[in-house]
């Protein structure tokens, strides 16, 4: 007797059932495209200032010039006319790829208060319904909270849904600094969570940040929580596509090679995440040395070899994780490839045990996470592999924890 849980059976029937699932989206909800034309967001207007601006009688260098070239011209200047600048062009400098760290700190301050006060005047604006006044209200407060006192917000976009990174310990003098990508409904609205802590993007970089402490403490490192992409709005259309993951792949790897220092850099990429870093990974800089995703519906490829990059490629998933359901194939440009913690896939498959569901493998106590934080601090012999073979532990580097003070 035929079953469909052999392949290729299997195959063309989650194929069949993907494409049903299409049509029947397209035909009850439609398919956007093109987004309506707007005038210049906030980000674009500071850009502007910017390119019409000068310091000294100079005029100011392209927005969108190298990081080793921003870089540069940033050093010419005395700290006052840096911070100068940070106040006259808030979003430019605070999501500029090359400006120090610390200016983009200050600048994004001043850019969270301006909007802060934005959204305060647009709570008692009449124009707006009651709704509109109360989603104003959330995010005046989200931007107050982003404001708080030891806050490093490394990067700040309050365009639609919004975009937002922050950064965790010292990142100059970091020697391994680990990114967590998130996946679907990130916004600057679910980049913090009271409830499910641990699964929003700073929960998820906090809990890291504190584990690869514990884990080794003469280690110098640094988290990212990067949701500084346009994520996919729920489980329909975008998800099932790479629309969003390939532009998110093109701002990560914009930020990796502006980076300062020479830290080593590993990536955590859950769910939708992993698409972005699997579309990213052919044009990783070398600093990159590991790939982590869990939660993943594939990386858009059929194997960790597809992905053409020299960083190590770790994957794992919980037992109880409903991604595991999802079809893991790509068809007409839906659907993400294969799994990456199947055998035929080829990365190093991680323990998860203790993680729950599909959003809990940054929770302390869990193998997932302690998984993450050994990989974070270097300590390669000490990762707990899903299987008792080699293929997880072949070739890693020696067994002392790397980049100490």
């Amino acid at each position: 007797m035929t079953s469909f849980d052999t392949s290729p059976q299997l195959n063309v029937w989650r194929a069949l059932l993907a494409l049903a699932v299409v049509f029947v989206m397209l035909a009850t909800t439609g398919w956007t495209a093109v987004r309506n034309h707007r005038g210049a967001t906030p980000l674009e207007a500071s850009r502007s200032a910017w390119e019409h601006g000068t310091i000294a009688g100079h005029r100011l260098p392209d927005p969108g010039d190298s990081p080793a070239h921003l870089a540069r011209f940033f050093s010419s200047l005395s700290a006052h006319q840096r911070s100068r600048l940070a106040h006259r062009y808030p979003l430019a400098v605070g999501n500029m790829n090359g400006a120090p760290v610390g200016l983009r700190y200050e600048a994004n301050r001043i850019a969270l208060d301006q909007q802060r006060r934005v959204e305060r005047a647009r709570m008692h604006d009449d124009r707006l319904s009651s709704v509109g006044q109360q989603e104003a209200g959330r995010l005046m407060h989200r931007f107050e909270a982003l404001m708080q006192k030891g806050r490093q917000i490394l990067a700040f976009d309050p365009d639609g849904s919004g975009r937002i990174a922050e950064v965790f310990g010292d990142l100059d003098s970091a020697r391994r600094v680990s990114v967590v990508v998130p996946g679907v409904d990130t916004d600057l609205l679910t980049f913090q969570r009271t409830v499910r802590k641990y699964s929003a993007p700073v929960g998820m970089a906090q809990s890291l940040y504190a584990a690869e402490r514990a884990a080794s403490p003469g280690t110098r490192t640094a988290v990212i929580a990067w949701a500084d992409y346009t994520s996919p709005s729920g489980l329909g259309m975008e998800a099932a596509t790479a629309m969003r993951a390939e532009v998110g792949a093109v701002r990560l790897n914009a930020l990796l090679r502006a980076l300062p220092g020479r830290s080593s850099v590993q990536l955590y990429c859950h769910s939708y995440g992993s698409v972005l870093c699997g579309i990213a990974a052919r044009t990783l800089p070398a600093r990159v040395s590991d790939i982590t995703v869990a939660g993943s519906p594939g990386m858009r490829t059929e194997s960790a070899t597809g992905l053409h990059t020299t960083a190590r490629v770790w994957a794992m998933r919980d037992a109880d994780d409903w991604i595991q359901d999802v079809p893991y194939l790509e068809v007409g440009g839906l659907g993400h490839g294969a799994d990456p913690v199947s055998r035929g896939f080829g990365a190093r498959v991680l323990s998860a045990q203790g993680a729950q569901g599909h959003a809990g493998y940054f929770a302390p106590g869990t193998e997932s996470l302690r998984n993450f934080a050994e990989i974070g601090v270097g300590a390669y012999d000490a990762v707990h592999c899903a299987h008792d073979d080699d293929a997880c532990r072949a070739d890693l580097p020696g067994t002392a924890p790397v980049g100490r003070a």
